[in-house]
């Protein structure tokens, strides 16, 4: 099996991103974490996964901060798995992704979940990024300023 190179030192935010959460196992963990599923058995239920894999992502994300170990809430000798401050920051890129899967991936009229506003009882609306004047900014709007190339040391 072939051991995957390690991410965590590049120069790229989205590099030392997908190093902590680069698969689709994490990011669907994460996706049941904001769905309020935080117990193992949840996990491996939801996701059908075979629990050695689910035990690696799930230490995986505690080891990158993204969930925290805590007391099971109902005083029983468990354990659950809570998003922390760090995971919760994950909303947007979960939220970006439903969108864009919605986008292309469902055909016209098909089914499919849907993400409401827990006040409101309405669709949310579309992430959009926009600069700091205001202005809707889409691929062709934003540049990445990229690291000067570093010089070999002598």
């Amino acid at each position: 099996m072939v051991k995957r190179k390690s991410l965590a030192g590049a120069e790229c935010p989205v590099a030392r991103a997908l190093d902590a959460i680069g698969d689709w196992w994490s990011l669907l963990i994460v996706r049941n974490a904001f769905d309020g599923m935080s117990r193992f058995g949840e996990f491996q239920k939801d996701l059908g996964l075979a629990k050695n894999i689910l035990a690696a992502r799930l230490r995986t994300l505690v080891a990158h901060g993204i969930l925290d170990v805590v007391p099971a809430s109902d005083g029983s000798v468990y354990q659950e798995y809570v998003l922390t401050r760090k995971g919760r920051g994950l909303f947007h890129v979960v939220v970006g992704l439903r969108q864009w899967g919605e986008d292309h991936f469902f055909a016209p009229g098909e089914p499919h979940s849907v993400m409401v506003d827990s006040k409101a009882g309405r669709s949310v609306r579309r992430l959009e990024l926009r600069s700091a004047d205001g202005r809707l900014l889409g691929p062709a709007d934003a540049v990445v300023r990229k690291l000067p190339a570093r010089r070999p040391r002598p």
